[in-house]
């Protein structure tokens, strides 16, 4: 037979059940299986998978060609055999019982059977009002804690009456201008007992802000406020592109909100360092963990410089992965998430506080699965990817609404969403036991792959001298192009399928969409006049001088009992007390740290 065959320099099997050893030895046992029950099962019916009616999917040797959604080839059987061998000699090495290192089974000892995970939908539209009122209605239908969405102007630290504001404003997000605005979002919202995400970057520090001061006129104790600002600038530079500043000055803001939270807020997640736009870019999933680690290793390095200490900032790093169709190559990049951060902070950085070695991420299902086709299949598709991020080990999840390829979500398809991740809660039972697929031969070889694919990245940009070194380059921008161009190529040709896309199409009625308009734009427009009217501008001018002195300092950290003379937050602050505006504040920075333009990369 052919089945002593070995691989071809291309990686092709020669053999129809050469792949099953992928060029190993292969056991008595596994000889047999090949030959006695493998073989003439393929004789009978050779391997099809979806898509191959085209035989685009046949390699030249005649077989069929699996892979996951990144490329990564799948054979048709695992084994004992595909894991190393000291696998159960030496288990702590590589699993481990859940709460304890390397944590690929969990950071929790008893997973969700003590606590799920929070249940956030990301929110925000049109004005501050209407989005006030949506978080009331989540938080009433089981709602964990709330997740802000901010429109483009805001999110490019532009004020809502701004030119480059027009046709904008609160299309895809609420419109924050002002503590005003963040007064009314979060009207009637007890902020000490609800988690807040804020999905900002550019002018995270200002956003963070008025949300500090928000909870302070509630009464509320920032030592006791629990949630997230996304605040995650490298990635704005290598995927999403919503920046302002240039990279040096835009880290030195981020580094001020790591010192100002070791002071002042120590349970707020001070930066949520997210590879969800990565993937949404067209990143495979290996590229998404890669990058996405060591865009935090990158936020260590700058934060060490500074003279903080690891085990001050550290515990209050966390990071948001996307969530994808391919079931099993997301749970395995989930659990290869913690191994690899944890061997960062212990062997890297030498953490001595073990939280400090704890991975904690938010997870969001893909929008970019999402289909304007059919629109009612993305409620599918999002129970997977959901379920596969539970199956992860999670501590937060949103799940998308089956509309967001349209429009912005409405209240209907937002309570699917959240009803979604209940039904997986309470009804599925895979939250009864702790990691329940580890084990399986598949998922921990593909978990061990997913670190070393990691690493081997990470070699690489340590060569280039960093992620920042790495952005200018043009490295992971370049990296994420070619993987969504080869995604893109397999769709065309249907070697991947995507149903109601590129198969099984059907004629459809409109789908019922939230339209936002215009009206918004006057609203936001007629309160920023009215608040410029009242408000003392000889206060604002006298905050957004002091802040613009400071931002031009070099902040050094006297000792670690001390917060830095010249860090901007508290600044930032005093503005957004004498109710300075976004666009204001931002434009202060502007005029000491410039903007910054991309240089093209070919």
């Amino acid at each position: 037979m052919a089945r002593d065959k070995k691989p071809t320099d291309s990686g092709v099997a020669e053999s129809p059940i050469a792949d099953v050893f992928e060029g190993r030895h292969p056991s008595e046992s596994e000889k047999q299986w090949a030959e006695k029950t493998l073989a003439p099962a393929l004789e009978k019916q050779p391997e099809r998978p979806i898509g191959a009616a085209t035989g685009v999917n046949i390699d030249e040797h005649g077989h069929a060609r699996f892979t996951t959604i990144s490329g990564v080839p799948i054979r048709r059987l695992y084994t004992q055999a595909d894991l190393p061998e000291d696998w159960e000699t030496n288990n702590d090495k590589y699993l481990n019982y859940p709460g304890q290192a390397p944590y690929t089974r969990g950071i929790h000892a008893s997973g969700y059977r003590g606590r799920l995970w929070t249940m956030r939908q990301f929110a925000g539209f049109s004005s501050p009002e209407e989005t006030n009122q949506r978080y009331k209605y989540l938080l009433a239908h089981g709602g964990g804690g709330l997740s802000v969405a901010f429109d483009l102007p805001t999110l490019m630290g532009y004020d809502s009456d701004h030119a480059q504001s027009e046709g904008e404003v609160g299309k895809c997000g609420v419109a924050i201008d002002s503590l005003e605005d963040m007064e009314i979002l979060f009207d009637g919202i007890d902020l000490e007992k609800t988690t807040v995400s804020m999905t900002i970057n550019s002018p995270a520090s200002v956003l963070w802000a008025m949300y500090l001061v928000v909870a302070e006129k509630q009464g509320a104790d920032w030592k006791k406020l629990g949630g997230t600002i996304q605040n995650d600038i490298l990635k704005e530079y290598i995927a999403q592109k919503e920046y302002i500043y240039p990279p040096a000055p835009s880290m030195r803001l981020v580094i001020d909100t790591f010192e100002f939270g070791t002071h002042f807020t120590p349970r707020f997640n001070t930066i949520s360092i997210s590879g969800y736009h990565i993937r949404e870019a067209g990143s495979t999933s290996l590229q998404e963990l890669a990058f996405t680690i060591y865009d935090g290793v990158e936020y260590v390095e700058w934060a060490l410089k500074r003279g903080l200490n690891v085990d001050d900032f550290g515990p209050r790093l966390s990071f948001f992965f996307n969530s994808h169709n391919d079931f099993f190559e997301e749970i395995a990049k989930f659990r290869a998430s913690r191994k690899i951060w944890y061997r960062l902070m212990k062997d890297r950085f030498h953490a001595q506080n073990e939280r400090t070695r704890l991975m904690r991420f938010h997870t969001q299902t893909a929008g970019v699965s999402l289909t304007a086709q059919q629109p009612m299949n993305n409620i599918a598709r999002v129970a997977i990817q959901a379920l596969a991020a539970v199956l992860g080990g999670t501590q937060s999840l949103h799940t998308d609404s089956y509309d967001e390829a349209l429009a912005l979500p409405t209240e209907e398809a937002a309570r699917i969403a959240l009803r979604t991740q209940q039904v997986i809660a309470y009804e599925s039972g895979v939250a009864q036991t702790v990691d329940p697929l580890g084990g399986s031969y598949f998922l921990e070889k593909l978990t061990l792959d997913m670190e070393k694919g990691a690493f081997d990245y990470f070699d690489k940009m340590d060569a280039m001298g960093g992620m920042v070194k790495a952005i200018e380059r043009g490295y992971p921008q370049k990296e994420i192009a070619e993987a969504s161009y080869q995604f893109q190529r397999a769709t065309e040709a249907k070697e991947k399928i995507t149903v109601g896309t590129n198969d099984f199409i059907i004629e459809e009625n409109p789908t019922k969409i939230l339209y936002i308009g215009e009206e918004v734009a006057i609203h936001q427009t007629a309160k920023l006049n009215k608040l410029r009217a009242r408000r003392s501008n000889e206060a604002v001018q006298r905050a957004l001088d002091a802040l613009k002195k400071a931002a031009a300092q070099e902040p050094v950290v006297k000792s670690n009992h001390q917060m830095s003379d010249a860090n901007t937050m508290p600044y930032i602050i005093d503005a957004v007390r004498a109710y300075a505006t976004v666009g204001e504040i931002c434009e202060a920075l502007k005029e000491v740290y410039g903007v910054y333009e991309e240089v093209s990369v070919t």
